[in-house]
């Protein structure tokens, strides 16, 4: 970022503090950031983990942000803000959506989640700063790759349909066991809303709702076999930017083998109740443990035929672990999940972008090869 922006960071989990480090580490000039969350002391935590972890001179200011209402103090710094940055869990998007609107910030949120991503499109397509949505890993840079490579695809062999748009990403331990066959490396809640909620897709050129862990498969990727679903949430709107365009789209999460298997088991004992989600996390976290030691596998590939007939197939797939940033080693979900975010928040801000901004209107190629998303997933 080439001037001086107020930031704002909801939130005080694993991104908020991963995020808070990259723009303090790889800004050209250093931001001002606010951090808050609704247990202040984590905050405060928060906060002093990035001054310790960076290696410039920073200003961080941690703040109370209840779960209701608005202090005098979120006022003052809402006042001050040009971003909202939201790590916080999706349901409490669109109040942070609001917040924006209502203070003349930007805002960048990460949630997969459709409903909640719906109402925040609602209140802000008359808004004067830019809402960037689903912007993390998946939703988020998964999208945008995907919807690179279709692009040059279809202008490398000069068409404009294409047959198969797949993309899949797995944050995924080193090692797993018996019986779940995995562990937890980023929200509980996320994962058992993604396994519960309908996947959107295409399928014959048109946007189809199909159940989520409906379509398992077997991949192979740089030689070693994964399981593959699909989930909700991650295809964020290419299901409506390419509907006519692709005749199969999905985005699918991948696991280690055996895992979907177990889930199905604890799915089939839930009760049909509106707290199934709780239920399911509930489930998982009583044997799943929460583990440290991460990756992140990607792949996406488009298929097609040419001008002239012939079948064609292009395909990526990347393998992240953790990295050392400032002067701390953040794990594979935290650097590929902040790293889109950061991204996001310069390109609001050098922008000026206005309304609601979705990843299929976001231009891949720039994007991509940014100066927070290139130290993290390598030049496209």
């Amino acid at each position: 970022m080439k001037k001086h922006f107020n930031i704002i960071i909801a939130g005080a989990g694993g991104i908020a503090e991963a995020v808070g480090l990259l723009l303090i580490e790889w800004s050209e000039i250093t931001p001002t950031l606010f951090i808050g969350n609704r247990t202040h002391s984590k905050a405060i935590k928060v906060a002093r983990w990035i001054e310790d972890g960076s290696t410039k001179p920073c200003k961080i200011k941690s703040f109370h942000l209840p779960e209701d209402g608005l202090t005098e103090e979120m006022k003052d710094i809402l006042s001050q803000g040009d971003i909202i940055l939201d790590c916080l869990p999706g349901s409490q998007a669109p109040k942070m959506a609001q917040f924006s609107k209502d203070f003349n910030l930007h805002y960048a949120n990460l949630t997969e989640y459709v409903a909640e991503t719906e109402e925040i499109m609602a209140l802000a397509k008359d808004a004067k700063t830019g809402f960037l949505l689903q912007t993390g890993l998946a939703p988020g840079y998964i999208d945008l790759l995907a919807n690179g490579l279709f692009q040059q695809f279809c202008n490398d062999f000069k068409v404009d349909k294409v047959d198969k748009l797949e993309f899949k990403v797995g944050a995924l331990t080193n090692h797993a066991t018996a019986p779940h066959y995995y562990g937890f490396t980023w929200s509980p809640v996320g994962v058992a809303t993604e396994y519960l909620k309908d996947a959107i897709t295409l399928r014959d050129f048109k946007k189809t709702n199909l159940p989520a862990l409906s379509e398992r498969a077997t991949i192979i990727i740089d030689g070693i076999a994964y399981e593959e679903d699909l989930t909700s949430g991650g295809a964020a709107d290419l299901p409506d930017a390419l509907s006519g365009k692709v005749r199969s789209l999905d985005y699918k999460t991948l696991r280690h083998p055996g895992h979907y298997a177990w889930i199905e088991e604890q799915i089939t004992t839930l009760k049909k109740t509106s707290n199934a989600v709780n239920d399911l996390q509930e489930k998982m976290e009583a044997i799943i443990p929460h583990i440290e030691d991460d990756q992140i596998v990607l792949y996406a590939a488009v298929e097609g035929k040419d001008s002239m007939g012939v079948l064609r197939r292009r395909e990526i797939a990347k393998h992240i672990v953790s990295q050392i940033v400032g002067k701390h080693q953040l794990r594979a979900i935290q650097t590929t999940t902040a790293a889109p975010l950061a991204q996001a928040a310069q390109l609001l801000l050098e922008t000026n972008l206005v309304g609601v901004v979705l990843q299929s209107q976001i231009d891949p190629t720039p994007f991509l090869n940014g100066n927070y998303i290139v130290p993290v997933y390598g030049e496209i």
